[in-house]
């Protein structure tokens, strides 16, 4: 009987008990459903990365425990047949715990044997051949005029999970905790400027009227809620909690929090200096590293650690507007896009 001879505490734990086995049981038979599934897709999805390098058989090799936090790594991929990449790391230590996948993954997309080779992180122009001596890069001196130079960079810190398994606390807890480093920037003279949030009750709240105006003028990022992509990985889960904006005074720095990946950095400027706008970002970086307890996520071998796949190793996008008028005079970008090819750089017209 559940009433006689057991007492209250008793029946309290195996209540509690009942439950907790019943809901590993049920994600359990879930994630043995979705393998099954992306076993099915294959044929169905040749493009697909995650579809395609998933393994059935080391699935069924993973511990009872690891199956089901595998298989939510590939719910965008399954749920959107048409993904590219396919599949969001969840945890920092994705990349490691389940190495096999990944590191396939990775050398499809990116196109590197990582069994020869491992990613190297290294912000040190000194000794690089062919740079001027004093390591400034300054492109007047190639007979250029200011050009517009933008880089970004994702970081995701290593005490929460990534944005695809945080709880709405998290995504709060973390905002709040990154206060330190805004307020930080703000500080700053060379950054200035201020922190807004779209969180319901954050001290700086900003209402939909403004939040549209910056989204418009391309400062803060999009309703991620309706993403497909998003939504199927957990990324956009909890929307507006835990999301807003640093925006520098000059309103040529911006720090994203609670997008794809926690951060998302990104430096803005038109000049002659091609180092400024790098410096910048890792002058910003290094704030985050020194305020936030333990930093931000690497792997020993992938480098910085971001959700998506096809960002990890510098997390980094870098691009200048340069004007080619003679060397594009046949309306294409052939003959730049040959001489950018070996430096695996890419050319985009206009």
């Amino acid at each position: 009987s559940a009433r006689f001879c057991i007492s209250e505490a008793e029946i309290v734990t195996a209540l509690y008990q009942g439950i907790e086995k019943l809901k590993a049981a049920e994600e359990a038979e879930a994630a043995d459903v979705k393998a099954a599934q992306i076993v099915t897709l294959k044929a169905k999805c040749p493009n697909n990365i995650a579809i395609q390098t998933f393994d059935i058989n080391y699935y069924k090799s993973l511990p009872a425990g690891l199956k089901a936090r595998f298989i939510k790594c590939l719910d965008s991929g399954r749920e959107n047949e048409d993904s590219h990449m396919g599949c969001y790391a969840n945890q920092p230590d994705d990349y490691e715990t389940f190495r096999p996948f990944f590191e396939k993954a990775l050398e499809v997309y990116h196109k590197v044997d990582l069994k020869a080779k491992k990613h190297v992180n290294n912000w040190s122009l000194a000794g690089v051949a062919g740079l001027p001596a004093d390591g400034v890069l300054d492109l007047s001196k190639l007979g250029l005029p200011a050009l517009s130079m933008r880089v970004r960079t994702g970081r995701n810190l290593n005490k929460y999970p990534l944005p695809a398994s945080m709880s709405k606390q998290d995504r709060i807890d973390m905002e709040v905790e990154m206060g330190r480093v805004f307020n930080n920037l703000i500080q700053d003279q060379t950054f200035g400027g201020r922190y807004v949030s779209i969180t319901p009750g954050h001290k700086n709240f900003i209402n939909e009227k403004e939040y549209q105006e910056l989204v418009d003028s391309n400062i803060m990022f999009k309703d991620m809620s309706a993403d497909p992509y998003l939504n199927s990985a957990g990324i956009s889960r909890d929307w507006p909690h835990g999301r807003g904006c640093y925006i520098s005074a000059d309103k040529g720095f911006i720090i994203w929090l609670g997008e794809e990946d926690h951060l998302r950095i990104m430096c803005m400027q038109k000049g002659t200096i091609l180092n400024a706008v790098f410096d910048r970002l890792k002058k910003a970086v290094d704030v985050v590293e020194t305020l936030i307890p333990g930093g931000c996520a690497r792997h020993k071998d992938f480098g910085v650690v971001t959700s998506c796949p096809t960002n990890i190793g510098t997390g980094m996008r870098a691009s200048v507007h340069i004007q080619l008028p003679y060397l594009c005079a046949d309306g294409t970008e052939k003959k730049a896009k040959e001489i950018c090819k070996p430096l695996g750089l890419s050319v985009r017209g206009k």
